[in-house]
């Protein structure tokens, strides 16, 4: 993305203007979309000072950040491993309001290449590219609140290695597993829970898959595409539902939280055509490491371990049924769960 496009705002979206905001951002698409470009893509990095809050809660799978320096330092050292990081805006799903504050579930592909020392070892020189999903919620010109999940397995597999691996390396580095509480979003913030039929009926088809008693047939397109952990991809109805048995079979649900549900809709001008229906989902599940299944699966021999699932989804409808989808889980997250032998 070129700075000419990132502060260009977009020519067919029907959202609002931002109360609160700098009058150069039409819209919370077009904030998000100049803002990343400026810290990230043009290295703009003490511009963190300017567009985030100081504290800002930033919880990942594994991790909980509160305070700027913690921003600053975790960009520096990404940079530091990965010097030619671009982050690719592939979609920006908005929702809330300037009262209650606007979240942004913001969906980047990074294209990088292996070239520093860091938490992913010595380098490699190998050529990745990683999804991930921000959740931002904004408010006044600045992000409050922040949940991000990336996909670190496609890491570990891209670099040579396996999430297991780097999920054991990261547990000796940090002692074993320690994720604090992340806390309440800010004060005034209302968690938005749409209820459109389109999201709801999603968020159910969402729960009842993780759960394991979901039905591909009556969800997806017969030709639709799924993008999940380790960037793997699945095309159609069989493909898929392999996808959500291997990664939920080896885990018992206690509880199911839709955290984030919105539902955007799109008109394109001056034709009347328009883009696929979008809905952005979170969801927290708090399960036990049991397999449903008689003989393990994609997550081994069953431990008893609890483990905290966090994830954000992307998908695209056409005519009520998902085209395509974007599943974002740490399953290095869930490996050190796991294999976490501290408590």
């Amino acid at each position: 993305m070129t700075a000419n496009a990132a502060n260009s705002p977009p020519p067919t979206s029907l959202t609002p203007k931002l109360a609160g905001f700098d009058a150069e951002f039409s819209s919370l698409q077009h904030y998000i979309r100049v803002i990343t470009d400026r810290i990230w893509e043009s290295r703009q990095i003490d511009d963190i000072y300017r567009y985030y809050s100081d504290p800002c809660t930033v919880e990942t799978a594994s991790t909980v950040s509160t305070s700027i320096a913690d921003i600053l330092d975790g960009t520096r050292a990404t940079l530091a491993m990965f010097p030619d990081r671009r982050l690719l805006a592939e979609d920006v799903i908005q929702s809330g309001d300037a009262k209650g504050g606007f979240l942004s579930s913001h969906r980047i592909i990074s294209t990088m290449t292996h070239l520093g020392d860091g938490s992913f070892g010595k380098p490699t020189g190998r050529r990745l590219h990683v999804r991930t999903i921000a959740d931002c919620v904004c408010r006044d010109n600045r992000i409050i609140h922040e949940w991000l999940v990336r996909d670190h397995a496609a890491i570990a597999l891209q670099i040579g290695s396996t999430p297991q691996a780097l999920a054991r390396r990261w547990l000796n580095e940090r002692g074993g597993w320690h994720k604090p509480q992340a806390g309440a979003a800010p004060s005034g913030y209302v968690s938005h829970l749409s209820d459109d039929v389109l999201a709801v009926g999603y968020a159910s088809h969402v729960e009842d898959f993780v759960c394991g008693r979901g039905r591909v047939a009556n969800a997806y397109d017969d030709a639709a595409q799924q993008i999940g952990p380790g960037e793997l991809t699945c095309y159609g109805h069989r493909e898929i539902e392999e996808f959500w048995t291997r990664a939920f079979s080896d885990f018992q649900v206690k509880a199911f939280a839709v955290e984030h549900l919105a539902v955007q809709r799109d008109h394109l001008e001056p034709s009347d055509s328009r883009r696929a229906d979008r809905v952005a989902m979170r969801f927290r599940a708090q399960t036990v490491h049991e397999g449903r299944a008689p003989t393990p699966g994609h997550f081994g021999a069953s431990t008893g371990q609890p483990v905290e699932i966090l994830g954000i989804l992307h998908a695209e409808f056409w005519r009520g049924r998902i085209i395509r989808e974007w599943l974002l889980i740490d399953e290095v997250a869930l490996w050190m769960q796991i294999f976490d032998s501290s408590a």
